[in-house]
């Protein structure tokens, strides 16, 4: 098997060397992260530097990377690490031409690794399939869009998918799903049916919103943050500014999650020359807790139990209520069941489920009594579970008890992945149907909207599984590997008809294909287009609801290619019969007209969008339930009572661990930008499984020990992923951890949230074979069960 060659530094050696994480989050660690793609990509340097300076400020480009805020004030640099590594990777000189394809077939290039497929560098050119040589031809524009059009002229629409990764911009999202609705169907998965969807449904039944409530000047005068499950050392480390901004002034940080992450530990900023020259940094979390995995709901009950507790206690010496009485009586709807669970619920199951003591959450409820505005923070650690709905629910009950919804400085928000992964669900990209404003739909473009419900994620890969899907469409992302379930998704997606990938990179999912296949190449946001003679700006939404201008001012990496918009108008044009509503020609070339058709649409979310976008910071969309306006079944914001205290689908046995898949510092999603995990103190392979010395001993494993992990599910489905480096961390008892997507084959796609369906990746169970075949770990050892 050939291997293109790697620049990454000779990084393929075999073995890890797992150390104490010392090193804080950002200072000089940072710059060198930086640097060391800058040095591997090559990119210009004069346009690179001057797209970097201004990245996130107006007049710019928002960076492609996650979707943290946009401030009116920037800093002097407005990017962080993992946002200069997207831009460079995105700028990068190297080229992924025809040439290379006719070099290698796609079944050769299905067997590289995620990082040796995008090092080729950028797409430059539309292809398709051949089947006769196995390799990807070059084709014309006017040839892939006229028979993709034919193909699905030919289908019927609701056995396709158009999936959209969160990348996309307001502009091109909103022409998405408008195809896709005036073709016929709803099945608009997007990549936040994988992390976030659990927040859109939780938040939308406790608080009658789908986002959070929320902004970024909050972060100004919060006298405490609980912040569970999320990594923004390594996952939004922009967002690290104002966490250190509030901790100088006296915010407590109190931080539940299953590894201790530098990024809520200590931070240098690189924009503070004293920090920089002492390397002194500062200190984040006041309390960091090891939960266990899928131990939230029982953590945040115990929290709640103490709270009420302290508030029982005052009620009877005669103080000051602890609870927010009137916000509760006018604002709040299930208390009284919440408040019976509650006081019913044993301490020593919340102590087993949580693996945190009753007095150290007493310690953390005592931050919480205290504190006047409280934000709760959270990430994919609450969402991807069988239960993550409850756990969202949970931290909603937190915050309603001191009134901590509806007032600055408080209130919950939840950190959103991709860019404009929010933004693509407000204009239209969902498979729910009531989520969008199809009335107003059919009396703008004279058309009949699809009513019916449409596929998520979850859905379109057992239509595949089942034969029941065509086509699939992609607008960005890596589906396949983003996926759970490999070894059942990918057989699959070959049997279909039909795959369409818009692409920047090539990836894993492109060699993945349909009997018949295209990759259509187009522009990254640091680009430029230019049409009818001005610079086209595109638009996004923040993870705080804010819209934002983007400006590309980089020359193209090819002279072809195309920018989604156009892309998507012209395999709209060319599946669906005329109508003179459906202004495709115009909106190819006019991206200010699509956002005057936004504002049609959407007309008080997107009042003056043209203008206002340019807002420094952008322009807030606006949020009920941040006004105290819950728009719930009972016009009141809902207490949840918890039905389990775990948000694991399979609990505890015998043997049996629990598996977090992770991010690593050198990663953005699915794509691989290195081999260095330096936050955590790792350094080479991504075939590793992270255990507790702890666990390790009472296995009889050692270090550097080649095993194998198998799925824990008993569903006739043998999921197992091998040749796995065991590596010591401080982890909880009965967890251990590895890298996405590598361990996704081990998720079963049937183990996800109950009500949203989001992949339950943050507690797969599992259980531990070694090289000899014997199974290893026992529960009764490590719980006394």
């Amino acid at each position: 098997m050939s291997q293109p060659p790697s620049r990454d530094h000779k990084k393929t050696q075999d073995d890890v060397f797992p150390v104490r994480p010392d090193e804080p989050t950002g200072g000089w660690g940072s710059l060198r992260g930086i640097n060391s793609i800058r040095r591997r990509e090559r990119p210009p340097v004069v346009p690179a530097l001057q797209t970097l300076m201004n990245q996130n400020k107006q007049g710019g480009h928002m960076c492609t990377s996650c979707a943290w805020g946009k401030p009116a004030k920037p800093h002097f640099f407005e990017f962080c690490e993992n946002g200069a590594k997207a831009t460079l990777w995105d700028l990068t000189s190297d080229r992924c031409t025809p040439e290379f394809f006719a070099r290698h077939t796609v079944s050769e290039l299905r067997r590289w690794p995620d990082f040796n497929l995008e090092m080729q560098g950028r797409l430059t050119a539309p292809l398709r399939y051949d089947p006769a040589s196995d390799r990807y031809l070059p084709c014309s524009w006017n040839r892939a869009f006229a028979e993709i059009g034919a193909q699905l002229k030919a289908l019927e629409p609701k056995s396709t998918v158009f999936y959209a990764s969160g990348k996309a911009s307001l502009e091109a999202s909103y022409l998405y799903a408008l195809f896709a609705r005036a073709y016929g169907h709803n099945n608009l998965p997007d990549s936040s049916n994988m992390c976030h969807e659990t927040t859109s449904v939780a938040l939308k039944k406790s608080i009658g919103v789908p986002v959070g409530t929320c902004v970024y000047s909050d972060l100004d005068c919060c006298d405490a943050i609980f912040y569970f499950g999320q990594n923004p050392g390594g996952n939004s480390p922009r967002m690290l500014h104002p966490l250190q901004d509030a901790v100088r002034r006296g915010c407590k940080i109190v931080t539940f999650n299953p590894l201790r992450e530098q990024g809520l530990l200590k931070f240098v900023n690189p924009q503070d020359p004293v920090q920089m020259l002492t390397d002194r940094p500062t200190d984040l979390s006041c309390l960091y807790f090891q939960v266990r995995p899928g131990g939230d709901i029982a953590a945040l009950l115990g929290v709640c139990k103490h709270v009420i507790a302290a508030h029982d206690a005052a009620i009877a010496q005669g103080k000051p209520p602890v609870l927010d009485v009137r916000f509760i009586a006018q604002h709040t709807h299930g208390f009284e069941e919440f408040l019976d669970k509650a006081r019913a619920t044993d301490w020593a199951e919340i102590e087993r489920v949580s693996g945190l003591s009753r007095e150290n959450l007493a310690k953390a409820a005592k931050v919480y009594a205290e504190a006047r505005a409280v934000m709760g923070i959270y990430g994919m650690g609450l969402t991807q579970h069988v239960h993550g709905s409850q756990s969202v629910g949970m931290l909603v009950n937190l915050l309603l008890l001191r009134g901590n919804i509806g007032r600055p400085g408080a209130g919950i928000s939840p950190v959103r992945g991709h860019s404009n992964v929010q933004g693509q669900r407000t204009v239209g990209i969902a498979e729910k149907p009531e989520l969008v404003p199809l009335d107003r739909l059919a009396e703008l473009y004279d058309f009949c909207p699809p009513r019916e419900k449409g596929l998520n994620t979850v859905e379109a890969c057992e239509a595949a599984i089942r034969g029941d899907l065509k086509a699939f469409i992609s607008l960005g992302g890596n589906f396949v590997r983003a996926a759970p379930d490999h070894a059942l998704v990918e057989p699959a997606f070959e049997k279909l008809d039909l795959t369409v990938f818009i692409a920047t990179k090539l990836n894993h999912s492109h060699t993945v294909h349909g009997k018949t296949s295209f990759l259509l190449p187009c522009l990254v946001r640091e680009e430029q287009t230019r049409t009818i003679s001005k610079p086209q700006v595109v638009s996004i939404e923040d993870t705080f609801s804010h819209v934002i201008a983007s400006l590309g001012t980089r020359r193209p990496a090819s002279p072809t290619l195309l920018p989604e918009t156009t892309i998507v108008c012209g395999l709209a044009k060319a599946t669906l019969p005329h109508n003179p509503k459906l202004l495709w020609d115009a909106w190819k070339n006019d991206n200010a007209s699509i956002r005057d058709a936004i504002e049609r649409t959407y007309p008080e979310e997107f009042k003056d969008f043209n203008r206002r976008m340019y807002q420094p910071g952008g322009f807030y969309r606006g949020n009920a339930a941040r006004d105290r306006v819950f728009k719930t079944r009972s016009g009141k914001a809902e207490f949840t009572a918890p039905t389990t205290l775990s948000a694991l689908g399979l609990g505890d046995a015998a043997g049996r661990y629990h598996l977090v898949t992770l991010r690593s510092n050198d990663q953005f999603n699915t794509t691989i930008y290195g081999f260095v995990d330096r936050l955590r103190g790792l350094e080479g392979p991504r075939n590793i499984v992270l255990i507790s010395p702890a666990d390790m001993r009472r296995a009889k494993l050692k270090e550097h020990e080649r095993v194998t992990l198998v799925c824990d599910v008993d569903d006739g489905v043998t999921r197992e992923v091998g040749d796995l480096i065991v590596t010591p961390y401080a982890l909880p008892d009965g967890c251990v951890a590895g890298y996405y997507p590598e361990l996704n084959p081990l998720l079963p796609l049937s183990s996800h949230d109950l009500e949203s369906k989001t992949p339950a990746a943050k507690g797969i169970p599992v259980r531990i074979r070694k090289a000899n075949g014997v199974f290893v770990g026992g529960l009764e050892q490590r719980f006394g069960v």
